[in-house]
């Protein structure tokens, strides 16, 4: 781990009186620190815009740019450089109102007495240690809370390959550029591009989504564009499209593969321009919009089948998310399934208490070929059969129309710890024996830390999934992870 007491700390100070910094050089000597002095507000900006400091130390009255000044920009633009300011008695009152506005930290009279001045910036230096490393530690909370947390937005589901997924979609969102979504139906392709909208800065306008699949082609232009009235037979009125009420925020375009190629022309216009007509009108309309796509296919398959434009595609794919398969998972078929069971019990007043343990066997260990949306149904189906009061593998089998062999394959118990991890004794994450090439047993602790780092390999890099096959808690991993971190560093 970087020991951050090793590095010296940086002080900057500014004064416009060489006299008072020669003077501050000569105090400030004995510290452990790297000092730079300069003359000017302007110099001290920057110096910070090219080089982190740790501490500022600024006179007040200054030409150009007063103290006051200079230390409400670095507050606002460097909020991690504690802030100190060199001042007469007279600007006591100036002063008192920086702290109370969090301007500054503190104050050094002038003239100084060189202890104090020395105990002042070493405490301005502690305090500033003492901020970064609680950003740090907020930092690293709220990273590990965000990648073990079992819900995203309107997503539910812990799993590594979804941490992936939430990862994508908050760095994606607070962009403008267009999100190409892929993954097989039932993934949740649509809550992804609800997602991308709600975290965008764009979250508080309209949200429309259009399945293309679903749209009859002939209206299909009429749809994303609007009409006027007279443009085709049954237009008795003028109407927007979803590119006019989606203007300042997002359109979503679900199965673009099924759009009519001519049309695909149309939208890539439309794209690249940001303007449209309506079906039979002539004046052009300006709208700003954010896009996101969706598609079911390989993109690549249906370019080669025809079926999507490659320019448009190549158009829409800035940023591209892929929802993975259910069976790709892990432990979440079950998050989810209980998430359903509790939603549709209360939805059909059924006292429903959980899902018994073959039915959770099920629900992990089948393929989910129509992945959430399957299951959601599946579970929906189980609430309205059961007699209660637990949903059985038996009810989630009739929901599925699974032969009663393929139940009992299911519902057979997994062993705690996975077949394929070969005993302690035998294997380490680096297949090294328990006994040194000298015939040395090797110690305990380096014998469970290869274990354990073999597991983890084994779960796919998953901790949580490697804690219950050791039947330990997943605290207990994490723990030692961090302390082998610390000791190596």
């Amino acid at each position: 781990m970087f020991d951050r007491s090793s590095v010296p700390a940086r002080i900057l100070f500014v004064d416009d009186e060489p006299a008072i910094l020669k003077s501050l050089s000569r105090t400030t000597r004995p510290l452990n620190t790297e000092c730079v002095f300069v003359d000017a507000g302007s110099k001290a900006l920057e110096l910070l815009e090219e080089t982190p400091f740790d501490v500022i130390v600024s006179d007040m009255r200054m030409p150009n740019m007063d103290g006051a000044t200079l230390l409400a920009k670095v507050a606002e633009l460097y909020p991690e450089t504690m802030r100190l300011v060199l001042s007469g008695y007279s600007d006591d009152a100036l002063i008192m109102a920086a702290i109370n506005e969090g301007r500054i930290w503190g104050y050094i009279h002038k003239p100084w007495e060189d202890t104090h001045l020395l105990v002042t910036l070493q405490q301005a230096i502690a305090a500033q240690q003492i901020m970064v490393e609680r950003a740090l530690l907020r930092h690293t909370v709220a990273r590990f809370t965000r990648e073990h947390q079992a819900g995203f937005c309107q997503f539910i589901g812990s799993s590594t390959a979804m941490q992936t997924v939430y990862n994508q979609i908050e760095r994606a969102a607070p962009s403008n550029a267009s999100v190409f979504v892929t993954g097989p139906s039932g993934t949740g392709k649509e809550l992804a591009a609800q997602a991308l909208h709600q975290l965008s800065p764009r979250g508080n306008g309209p949200f429309i989504a259009l399945n293309c699949a679903a749209i009859p082609g002939e209206l299909m232009e009429s749809e994303i564009f609007g009409h006027v009235k007279g443009a085709f037979s049954g237009a008795i009125s003028n109407r927007d499209g979803a590119a006019t009420q989606a203007n300042g925020g997002t359109l979503f375009l679900d199965e673009l593969g099924e759009m009519d190629i001519s049309l695909q022309a149309k939208l890539l216009r439309f794209i690249q321009t940001g303007s449209f007509q309506k079906v039979g009108g002539s004046r052009p309309e300006v709208v700003d919009i954010r896009f996101v796509c969706a598609t079911n296919r390989l993109p690549q398959e249906a370019i080669a089948e025809g079926l999507l434009r490659e320019d448009l595609y190549y158009r829409l794919n800035v940023v591209s998310i892929a929802m993975p398969p259910l069976a790709k998972r892990e432990s979440d078929p079950l998050l989810l399934a209980r998430h359903f069971l509790a939603k549709f019990a209360e939805q059909e007043h059924k006292e429903l208490a959980d899902f018994s343990r073959d039915a959770a066997l099920l629900i992990n260990q089948y393929q989910w070929p129509g992945n959430v949306r399957q299951l959601e149904n599946c579970v929906h189906s189980a609430v309205v059969m059961s007699p209660g009061p637990m949903i059985t593998s038996e009810d989630l089998a009739s929901a599925l129309q699974l032969p009663e062999g393929e139940r009992e394959n299911l519902i057979k118990p997994v062993a705690a710890v996975p077949s394929s991890i070969a005993p302690v004794a035998l294997v380490s994450s680096g297949g090294a024996e328990p006994v040194s090439g000298g015939g040395d047993l090797r110690s305990l602790a380096d014998v469970e830390r290869d274990y354990i780092e073999y597991a983890i390999t084994h779960c796919q890099g998953n901790v949580v999934r490697a804690a219950s096959a050791l039947q330990v808690s997943p605290s207990t991993l994490y723990r030692k992870i961090q302390n082998w971190e610390t000791q190596a560093g």
